[in-house]
């Protein structure tokens, strides 16, 4: 497996960084894909907030290279907002169970 170097960071945040981490896989949202390909992980990246709290993000550039080109891209803000103007209800996804949910390339599978 190739890993990204990881961006430099303190002690506490390490392990901030690790719950998380341990977390994801309990959660049956990673997909093990065997011992002998070579992949680049995402190096994680740890934000903190002004009022001492943190949120845990990853930079996931690298997966662009395995990613099926986007069929549905991301619509604009504004012909976003025009669409929620009209609507009655409006609602949010779970991103860890919906907007995660990418395929791969047929060769890196």
């Amino acid at each position: 497996m190739l890993r990204l170097p990881s961006y430099p960071e303190s002690l506490e945040t390490r392990k901030e960084i690790c719950k998380p981490v341990n977390e994801v896989p309990d959660m049956d949202s990673i997909k093990n894909i065997g011992h002998n390909k070579i992949v680049e992980v995402t190096s994680p990246v740890l934000i903190t907030w002004h009022y001492g709290k943190y949120r845990f993000f990853g930079d996931f550039r690298a997966l662009n290279d395995y990613a099926k080109d986007d069929r549905y891209p991301i619509p604009s803000i504004p012909h976003s907002l025009d669409n929620l103007a009209k609507s009655k209800y409006i609602t949010k996804i779970n991103c860890m169970k919906a907007f995660h949910q990418n395929g791969a390339k047929p060769n890196f599978m």
